[in-house]
């Protein structure tokens, strides 16, 4: 897991977290409680998010079982920059649609002395690493990675299958769009779609 607390105090800087699985996996849930956690250590906590992500709020973000906690929606990865200093921790939601440049944003926060806890999909809906995940993973000092349930077999679930025709690297979605599926229903699942898709052409 991760330290609250580091060993040498002399050491004037902070870290990164981040929390990434599939959709669905409590990653949102999991950033909120450290957050909360940080704020009732009467911390100075800020939490940022994609403006894109309009799913639930404008401005908080919430989890899929309803968890919230005020956030600032920012387009861009450089105002995070600005608006952070002075902080205690930063809390980054949904970090897998913000531009490359959040990798040095959340760099130079931890190296300012600043915790930040990011969170974020791992794997797009095609399984392939999601935007500047893959570089905040191997730059962190902790990474947890959290599971969903398959929704066809019960097993763990570590790939977000979208169900919607719909090619659109970035589509926000729920449950009517997305469902989390292990590695074998992941796998099922695509050829079934492209069987189906094969059938719809032959048809045209």
């Amino acid at each position: 897991m991760f330290l609250e607390n580091t060993v040498n105090h002399k050491e004037q800087f902070g870290w990164i977290e981040v929390i990434s699985g599939s959709m669905f996996s409590g990653k949102t849930e999991e950033l909120i409680r450290r957050l909360r956690r940080a704020q009732f250590a009467k911390q100075k906590v800020e939490i940022f998010k994609p403006s894109v992500d309009t799913r639930y709020d404008d401005e908080k973000v919430i989890s899929h079982n309803s968890t919230e906690i005020r956030s600032t929606p920012v387009p861009a990865a450089a105002n995070i920059r600005i608006l952070a200093q002075g902080c205690d921790v930063v809390g980054i939601d949904e970090a897998q649609f913000f531009d490359d440049e959040i990798i040095s944003v959340c760099n130079d926060l931890a190296n300012s002395g600043i915790r930040v806890i990011v969170a974020g999909l791992d794997m797009d809906f095609k399984g392939n690493p999601f935007g500047p995940m893959p570089a905040l993973m191997a730059t962190a000092e902790y990474v947890t990675k959290v599971h969903a349930v398959c929704t066809r077999t019960g097993n763990l679930a570590n790939y977000s299958f979208r169900k919607a025709a719909n090619d659109n690297l970035v589509m926000l979605g729920e449950t009517e769009e997305y469902e989390p599926l292990s590695r074998a229903a992941y796998y099922y699942a695509l050829k079934e779609q492209e069987a189906s898709a094969e059938r719809i052409l032959k048809k045209e």
